[in-house]
């Protein structure tokens, strides 16, 4: 009895174990409703393109997603809950384990180049894996990319390119083809959205698909998979939303 009594206290207060997994972004888990973000590291957004070793444009939000999903399969995954996301007010931060592996999924992605070390909340942590990933060409590293904040941010023109296939003197072509206009849209993420210029900065603007403006808006830069996502990103919605 009393051994049943403590494996029941710690399932309450230990960190989560869901059987419902799904993986939404590749920094980004559902488990049983709950949406974490995996702590100290940045992986592409799910809309976000990168070029690969021969320079071809390709969907690596997508791909990393994939990745991780496949990583993960059928197994059951443990998230410890760091508290709220600071930004993505409807998440979870959190650092995620397969069931009896000893290599966090922060850590695994870092590792295999599916992201980046996010400081200052990696702490110093993940340097080692993204540097052993940088030298072996694993992952995203074996082409060219601009880090995820950057993307968010629309920083096409101070973005820092990185990998081992950003060539010296191609780097304006490299930024039209990582800050696009006409940015595919990811499976389930049918939400578009549109950069403006202003006097101070870009204004972004989403439009979903029951928007008057919607099949008007022809070319999108960014996509969203809910309102949530965008708003948390600084985007607001399209005046002909009702």
């Amino acid at each position: 009895m009393r051994a049943l009594i403590a494996t029941l206290l710690w399932a309450i207060a230990g960190p989560s174990l869901a059987a419902e997994i799904v993986v939404t972004n590749g920094d980004t888990l559902q488990l049983d409703g709950t949406i974490y973000r995996l702590e100290g590291i940045d992986a592409p957004e799910i809309d976000q393109m990168c070029l690969d070793q021969t320079g071809d444009v390709w969907s690596c939000g997508v791909a990393v997603r994939d990745r991780l999903s496949a990583h993960i399969g059928s197994r059951a995954v443990r998230c410890e809950d760091k508290g709220p996301d600071p930004i993505y007010k409807h998440r979870r931060i959190a650092v995620c384990s397969i069931e009896n592996e000893a290599t966090t999924l922060n850590e695994w992605l870092v590792r295999e180049g599916w992201a980046i070390k996010f400081e200052p909340s990696a702490k110093g942590r993940y340097s080692a894996d993204e540097a052993d990933a940088r030298e072996n060409s694993r992952g995203l590293w074996k082409g060219c990319f601009a880090e995820p904040r950057e993307l968010r941010g629309w920083n096409r023109n101070g973005a820092r390119l990185v990998g081992g296939g950003c060539h010296a003197g191609h780097e304006n072509r490299i930024r039209d083809k990582l800050f696009r206009v006409d940015t595919p849209m990811p499976p389930g993420c049918p939400i578009k959205a549109k950069l403006a210029l202003r006097a101070v900065g870009y204004e972004g603007i989403y439009h979903l698909p029951r928007c008057g403006s919607y099949q008007r808006l022809k070319r999108a830069q960014r996509w969203f998979c809910s309102e949530q996502d965008a708003l948390a990103e600084g985007f607001r919605k399209a005046l002909t939303c009702r």
